[in-house]
C-alpha cells in the first residue's frame, strides 16, 4: 500500500455517505467508479499509476486525486 495523509474525503452513490480515501490504490479504485473524467481525472489517474510503479510519491497522487475530486465534483469538503 502507498498511503497518504490527509485522506481526500469524496462523495459517493449513496446519499449522505462520504468515503475517506488515504492510500493510492484506493484513490485509483475510486477514479474508475466517477461518471465526470476530464483532464484532471486523466492527470490522478496517471499519478496513480506513476505513484504505484515507484516513478512518483503518494504524495505526488494524493494532489492530483484531490484536484480531480474538485474538477469533477467529487469533493466533499468543509468536513
Amino acid at each position: 500500500m502507498h498511503w497518504f495523509s490527509p485522506s481526500i474525503p469524496v462523495k459517493t452513490n449513496q446519499a449522505g455517505i462520504t468515503r475517506q480515501v488515504s492510500s493510492v490504490e484506493a484513490a485509483a479504485e475510486e477514479l474508475l467508479t466517477w461518471e465526470k473524467k476530464g483532464a484532471a481525472w486523466r492527470e490522478a489517474v496517471q499519478a496513480c499509476i506513476d505513484a504505484g510503479e515507484g516513478r512518483a510519491t503518494p504524495e505526488v497522487a494524493r494532489r492530483a486525486f484531490r484536484a480531480a475530486a474538485k474538477a469533477c465534483g467529487m469533493l466533499r469538503e468543509n468536513l
